[in-house]
């Protein structure tokens, strides 16, 4: 995410939002819902609370869009608020019991990739079965590790920009992602022969 292409616009258009132009939202949330929807899904693992907090974080945005800092990255913001919402809506789930909640697991598009179509039939279909190990083992990290591994993993932020996401040290971002894949490499330590 360093120096992405929509630094400047998303910097015009919170300029804007300041200023009382509503619409300049529906310019941020076009450039970046998408994107932001996808990484909540891998965080929460359920499509109707990541579209939830999704609009929750651009409500946020909207409401808190004066404490914008005109030097800051949007990008880096948004997500911190997204981070927020997410870990307001584990608080929830924690608080509720899960009777009857169907099982939405709905999120096979945030996690793949864009097939190799250079496989045969059956590497397809081992890759397929590989990513949703992957993606099970992902999901049973603790929330602590998930986040930043996630943001470094699959949404390319910077482990300083990470750090602001969480309002934790650099340091602290470096060794949870370093636990995190310590933990995915003992539960997947058997993917290999799985596959072979």
């Amino acid at each position: 995410m360093n120096g992405g292409p929509f630094d400047d616009l998303d910097r015009r258009d919170m300029q804007r939002l300041i200023e009382g132009q509503a619409a300049a939202l529906n310019d941020l949330m076009e450039r970046h819902g998408q994107r932001l929807f996808h990484y909540l899904l891998r965080h929460l693992s359920n499509e109707s609370d990541a579209e939830d907090c999704a609009q929750e974080a651009f409500t946020r945005v909207y409401l808190h869009r004066a404490k914008f800092r005109s030097g800051a990255k949007f990008s880096t913001w948004l997500y911190a608020i997204a981070t927020n919402a997410a870990r307001d809506c584990h608080r929830r789930h924690a608080r509720r019991p899960k009777i009857g909640e169907p099982n939405s697991d709905g999120d096979d598009g945030a996690w793949e990739m864009m097939p190799d179509l250079g496989l045969l039939p059956d590497e397809q279909l081992q890759a397929s079965e590989r990513a949703a190990v992957v993606r099970v083992a992902v999901k049973a990290l603790p929330e602590e590790l998930r986040a930043p591994l996630v943001l470094f993993e699959y949404e390319n932020f910077s482990q300083a920009e990470i750090a602001e996401i969480l309002q934790c040290t650099p340091k602290a971002v470096e060794l949870r992602i370093y636990r995190a894949r310590h933990a995915l490499r003992k539960t997947l330590g058997g993917l290999e022969s799985m596959t072979k």
